[in-house]
């Protein structure tokens, strides 16, 4: 039976996009180590005719979206290259998903959930969070508008699961982990945040797609955590010696091309679906006290070595 299951694992194929990126590196790796076969793809989103092309030739059980445009250093980046966003962030997403149903392949795509500010119903810290049915409400930067467009049109494909991030943070002091970025900043605003721990989140969308589960998910721990939060902890597991300093978003704003998005999901229908599976998605309050104790033993093992 242990055979028959290793050789079905190997049998079963993904093809994966955004090879090169923080997040599909580490999905790729933990495809790997769960046996599946996994295919790196070459083409780029952008270039519709060779994704199809990939597709074709390599003839995956499942596709995992995990590349789009952010903007280096960070989204402003996307205020001035809006073709160059447009054509991967919703052309070649929306494409994607088009060539993978014709050819009835499912689909996992890595999204966004900042397409969302606190509002009137939803006031910061009264744990009232936007579901994956409410309509996104943030305008504040083109590289949110243009997530906000392709959504809408991903959810009419029956082969998509949409898994919406949010400030992604790992175990480590990676550059694209929100930890890693805010412990940079010289001055932060202290808001509470939905956000997604990857330790937690990125194995349960293994066992999501090779489920079945189609749809949109906010994809975030349960709660919200402020900056100051993850500052303190990061003081107190990391460096004794860091200091940070707060401004507001008035004062935020005039250093920014483009306005950053605050808010609470509702991770309610991600944690019912995982229990199906036997995963538990534990509350952003909790799990992060996880996440400074192995980054703390993970940067211990790099200083011995």
């Amino acid at each position: 039976i242990i055979l028959l299951l290793f050789v079905q694992l190997r049998m079963t194929s993904f093809l994966v996009f955004g090879k090169n990126g923080w997040i599909g590196g580490m999905v790729i790796k933990l495809l790997q180590e769960k046996g599946y076969t996994v295919i790196e793809a070459e083409s780029r989103l952008e270039n519709v005719q060779d994704v199809a092309a990939e597709l074709d030739k390599v003839k995956p059980d499942f596709v995992i979206d995990a590349a789009g445009l952010t903007g280096r250093p960070n989204v402003d980046w996307c205020e001035f290259h809006k073709e160059d966003v447009v054509r991967v962030n919703v052309v070649g997403t929306v494409a994607l998903a088009d060539a993978c149903w014709k050819r009835q392949i499912p689909c996992t795509i890595y999204a966004t959930g900042c397409i969302y500010e606190y509002d009137s119903e939803h006031p910061m810290n009264s744990g009232i969070g936007f579901t994956e049915e409410e309509e996104p409400n943030f305008k504040g930067s083109f590289y949110s508008y243009t997530k906000t467009l392709a959504e809408k049109l991903l959810r009419v494909y029956s082969n998509v699961l949409l898994l919406r991030v949010r400030m992604p943070i790992s175990d480590d002091l990676h550059p694209r982990n929100f930890i890693t970025k805010i412990s940079k900043y010289e001055r932060v605003v202290n808001i509470p945040n939905s956000m997604s721990v990857l330790h937690d989140l990125l194995p349960a969308s293994i066992e999501m797609t090779v489920h079945g589960l189609k749809g949109v998910y906010n994809f975030t721990n349960p709660g919200v955590i402020s900056h100051n939060q993850i500052l303190d902890l990061y003081k107190q597991y990391i460096d004794p010696n860091f200091t940070y300093k707060n401004f507001t978003l008035e004062e935020q704003a005039k250093i920014l091309a483009a306005g950053r998005s605050n808010n609470e999901l509702d991770a309610t229908k991600l944690v019912e679906a995982c229990k199906e599976f036997g995963i538990v998605i534990p509350p952003i309050q909790e799990s992060i006290v996880g996440v400074f104790e192995r980054m703390k033993a993970n940067l211990a093992k790099l200083r011995v070595y």
